[in-house]
């Protein structure tokens, strides 16, 4: 059984994943858990407590996780057309 206050924070984590179509480290400074926290409710409690959410939730996380080589490409390439150096 989980706690009416966790049900209702995963919920609304879900909610907003759908919505802002984000990512996890996104979803978790707005609601003021760690990434692995958002993680952990989005794939295992998120199952327990709503279905039909969790497979919404699921096509997103699936779709950023084929993703996250191209978003860190990104990222990196971003950081050196800043004119960062790598530390040595």
């Amino acid at each position: 059984m989980v706690k009416k206050e966790i049900a209702e924070r995963v919920e609304k984590e879900a909610e907003f994943l759908i919505k802002t179509k984000g990512t996890v480290r996104y979803v978790a400074p707005f609601f003021g858990v760690s990434k692995s926290t958002v993680h952990n409710d989005l794939t295992k409690i998120l199952a327990k407590i709503n279905n039909e959410l969790y497979i919404k939730v699921q096509k997103i996380l699936e779709k950023n996780l084929n993703e996250r080589h191209i978003r860190g490409g990104q990222a990196t390439k971003i950081k050196y057309m800043r004119g960062y150096k790598s530390m040595k």
